[in-house]
């Protein structure tokens, strides 16, 4: 007799932590390299075994593991893994001609052994979108308005505003963001990625204080780094 299986039970088997699925920008570079490797491989074996660490990179980078997001209407989540690497009073972004001109900015580094999907922080509709196409400027200098950066504004259903920011390093035109404004997101629901090496800024609304800390892991889409409404 077939055993029958609780569908409310978590996947604990091997497949989760191995075999996650991956983003589909991803499939697109891991069949470049898997092209290049068969290609490679018929002129000699060896040549060929020799992309097959790139292919298990690629795979691995790309990844898009499953997230499991917290419940809570005034809940503001990490849009993006990594480790929270400032948090500061700054100016808020320009293009979007918010009300407080000066907000705190929780920024989260992500190195290139992070998740680089992003997820939406909030639930709300995209009210605003600002594409920086960037130069060639150093991974050091995150702060530059040189970088190549995507600036997305949500509001919410309660008409509160918050804005967020893809940044990019060295290598301009890695950020991959087909949001519309008009567009409306779920909170923890995948927006776009940012490929290799990265940051992502979430300028939380006036009064509201962030619940972590300068060096603290983020987990995208489950991390809490702050609560609307509380002071």
């Amino acid at each position: 007799m077939k055993k029958k299986i609780n569908s409310d039970f978590p996947d604990l088997s091997w497949r989760r932590y191995l075999v996650p699925p991956v983003h589909k920008e991803g499939l697109k570079i891991l069949g470049v390299v898997l092209t290049i490797s068969i290609a490679f491989g018929f002129i000699s074996a060896w040549f060929g075994l020799l992309f097959g660490p790139f292919c298990v990179f690629s795979f691995y980078f790309f990844r898009n593991p499953e997230r499991v997001v917290p419940t809570g209407e005034n809940l503001i989540l990490a849009p993006a893994d990594g480790i929270v690497c400032k948090i500061e009073e700054v100016d808020t972004p320009k293009a979007f001609k918010m009300k407080d001109k000066k907000l705190t900015r929780v920024s989260i580094f992500m190195s290139v052994f992070n998740v680089h999907v992003n997820r939406a922080p909030v639930s709300g509709k995209v009210t605003a979108l600002n594409y920086h196409p960037g130069k060639f400027v150093s991974v050091a200098e995150k702060d530059s308005e040189d970088n190549e950066r995507q600036e997305i504004l949500l509001t919410t259903d309660n008409k509160v505003q918050l804005a967020f920011t893809q940044i990019a390093g060295l290598v301009a035109r890695r950020i991959y963001c087909p949001l519309k404004v008009g567009d409306d997101l779920k909170a923890g629901q995948v927006f776009g990625m940012i490929r290799f090496g990265s940051r992502l800024d979430v300028y939380l609304p006036k009064k509201v204080k962030p619940e972590v800390l300068v060096g603290q892991t983020m987990v995208a889409g489950e991390t809490v780094i702050a609560k609307l409404g509380e002071e």
